[in-house]
């Protein structure tokens, strides 16, 4: 786990509701506090879709089908008291993650690899995080996922800072 502040907040809610950066990721919740607060939970109705549209599916939606509604809730004069969102890696992604690395983790073992973005009136925060299904001492697909985050952002520009 890396707790990281992002040092450009503005730059930062750009790329988040306005570009495609994290369009590949998985919404897992969030919660965004404007007038009022709305919490979303990020699992697909599997009742929704018919048999063969299930098979494509992963269990939470991508995070580009629920960005222009979020982008709703922000849009305004006034920015949002707060927000939290969860992202996780796509099932694709992370078991792409799980080859190039050479870690001994299958992706059914692997609930996610998560980035916890919270915004708290003034500045925003990314912790990474592991979800896994099983119990392990060890830490390495931690340790490559907080690199691979790190990664990322700056691959995208958003420039953060490690909090202690």
């Amino acid at each position: 786990m890396t707790a990281l502040e992002i040092l450009d907040t503005k730059d930062f809610m750009n790329k988040l509701l306005l570009t495609p950066t994290f369009d590949h990721f998985c919404l897992i919740e969030a919660s965004i506090a404007t007038f009022q607060t709305v919490e979303i939970d990020g699992r697909i109705n599997r009742d929704y879709y018919s048999s063969e549209e299930l098979e494509e599916l992963p269990p939470y939606s991508y995070w580009e089908k629920i960005r222009p509604f979020c982008l709703q809730l922000v849009k305004g004069k006034r920015t949002p008291l707060n927000f939290r969102i969860t992202l996780s890696l796509s099932p694709n992604n992370i078991a792409n993650v799980l080859l190039s690395s050479g870690l001994e983790f299958t992706p059914e073992q692997v609930k996610g690899l998560l980035l916890n973005l919270k915004y708290d009136g003034k500045k925003v925060t990314c912790i990474t995080g592991t979800s896994l299904n099983i119990f392990t001492m060890d830490k390495r697909l931690e340790q490559e996922w907080d690199s691979l985050a790190e990664k990322f952002l700056k691959k995208n520009q958003i420039a953060s800072t490690q909090l202690k």
